[in-house]
């Protein structure tokens, strides 16, 4: 983990964390660190995220979003006629920055994601600073920014949830941390609120109520308060979503109508290769922190941050739920993982050095891999994309069975259903690969309502994009009968296009 207090102007003097009753000694100078540290952050959040700005979309998730919101800002209903697995901060987000910026462009939420990385980084240097002086401090905001880049580009380049989940997590848990005395409800609910607007950007954000719910238990005379203050912070939120969007409709898109989707029967080596293959990314982009804290829990030194170790398992479990392990899951480890390793180097000064040299360079190598990664799946939607807008007009919809919902938010084209990808109708995830695909794996009554608004408001075009893939027309009869009512008139990058027959 690098140690950068020369270049970033802040003071290496290192101060008493803590009294002996555990609570925490007031800092000196602190504006004066700030304003010295708030630069350095900001202009690595910008640099290392520079890659996302360089290309349109980055994957399936952020057309996803931008499809979604383009349909909200048109008069959809969240979990009606605009439907996800999803909670709904990050769609109401970005409906914002459309309605403000307009949509033709992600380029706001790209700020917003580097701003969200930022103050993740800004949280993480004032948890590690309270804790163990101004020195561990630098080094953790710094540390964040530089290994939140230690996957493929795709992954940690996006606009996604877990980039915007992230300050809510360690929001949660500094204030879990703050929670002492006469202030414990307060803190407490301040923790609260943080943990739900985690769970509402995504739902394993919730993890986080664990090591805060272990903080407050150890908070002394004053835990009753803090854990009563941290239930409301956490309920009213959530309470008041499910009230604003109908709980059960809520409750079915976020928790309970995903049955399948989270089963890994018959793709358990599919999964396990994108978890090996995943770690060992992120694992050699977080050395610098990995490697002292297994050394030193190897060799059964005092390494005492119980609360640490509990953030990072309760993570590691949020991650491993529905046993998809895409890369950009394993965002939600960095947290912890960087604390624990700014607690570790502590003890073992001569890794320094090493730590920080080899954290910078990695930093490096994976923010040239997002300048110069390929723009395969962007190039495939862009042309089916061009496609769909040169055989339609501006006010018809479209159908596209496939896994790119990018294809209606670049084509400028209204989807003709408010099931964005043929997952929902197959249970089809690229996780998974073809296992427990078909019509009877579906979203539960997804076919009723699709066949609905097919005959309702038929597709002037049908895109079938599945190239071979297990949810192809030869694979899903009622597909295949929709596309009776259409006739073959061209192909795109692969994918064929019907058009409606007179």
């Amino acid at each position: 983990m690098p140690a950068a207090p020369e270049t970033a102007g802040v003071t290496t003097a290192r101060l008493p964390s803590q009294r002996g009753d555990g609570t925490a000694v007031a800092r000196t100078g602190s504006g004066h660190y700030w304003v010295r540290l708030l630069p350095v952050l900001a202009v690595l959040a910008a640099l290392t995220r520079l890659p996302s700005f360089l290309r349109p979309i980055w994957n399936p998730d952020e057309g996803f979003l931008a499809t979604q919101a383009r349909m909200l800002a048109h008069g959809g209903v969240l979990y009606d006629t605009v439907v996800d697995r999803k909670p709904p901060l990050l769609p109401w987000l970005y409906q914002g920055a459309f309605w403000l910026f307009g949509d033709a462009s992600l380029t706001p939420l790209r700020i917003a994601a580097v701003l969200a990385q930022l103050v993740t980084a800004a949280l993480l240097a004032a948890l590690a600073r309270r804790r163990w002086g101004n020195l561990a401090g630098a080094t953790a905001g710094i540390g964040h920014l530089l290994v939140s880049v230690g996957l493929s580009p795709e992954d940690s380049q996006a606009a996604t949830f877990e980039v915007f989940m992230l300050p809510w997590t360690v929001a949660a848990f500094l204030c879990a941390d703050l929670a002492r005395g006469r202030s414990a409800a307060r803190w407490g609910a301040l923790a609260g609120l943080a943990v739900a607007g985690a769970a509402l950007t995504k739902q394993t954000g919730g993890a986080v109520l664990l090591p805060v719910v272990w903080l407050l238990w150890r908070s002394g005379p004053g835990r009753a308060r803090a854990l009563g203050g941290l239930a409301v912070g956490f309920l009213v939120p959530g309470l008041a979503v499910a009230l604003v969007l109908g709980a059960h409709r809520f409750l079915f898109w976020t928790v309970t109508g995903s049955g399948s989707y989270l089963s890994v029967s018959g793709a358990w080596l599919v999964a396990v290769g994108r978890a090996l293959g995943n770690t060992g990314i992120l694992a050699a982009a977080c050395a610098g922190a990995v490697v002292p804290a297994l050394y030193l829990l190897a060799r059964r030194r005092r390494f005492a941050e119980s609360d640490l170790w509990i953030w990072l398992a309760a993570s590691a479990v949020a991650v491993t739920t529905g046993f998809q392990f895409y890369g950009h899951y394993y965002l939600q480890l960095l947290p912890p993982l960087v604390l624990l390793g700014v607690a570790a180097l502590r003890r073992l000064p001569r890794w320094w050095r090493p730590a920080a040299g080899w954290t910078a360079l990695a930093a490096c190598g994976f923010t040239v891999w997002g300048l110069a990664a390929p723009h395969g799946d962007l190039d495939h939607a862009s042309r089916v994309a061009a496609a769909i807008a040169h055989r339609t007009a501006p006010g018809e919809t479209v159908l596209v069975w496939g896994m790119h919902p990018e294809d209606y938010w670049l084509s400028g084209r209204a989807p003709a259903s408010r099931y964005l990808t043929a997952g929902f109708l197959t249970n089809f995830s690229g996780g998974r690969g073809g296992a427990r695909v078909g019509e009877e794996y579906a979203v539960p009554g997804a076919w009723r309502t699709f066949r609905q608004e097919m005959e309702r408001r038929p597709p002037a075009l049908i895109v079938d994009d599945s190239r071979g893939q297990p949810y192809g027309p030869a694979h899903i009869p009622a597909f295949r009968h929709l596309l009776a009512g259409y006739h073959r008139t061209a192909t795109a990058d692969g994918a064929v296009l019907y058009v409606r027959r007179s």
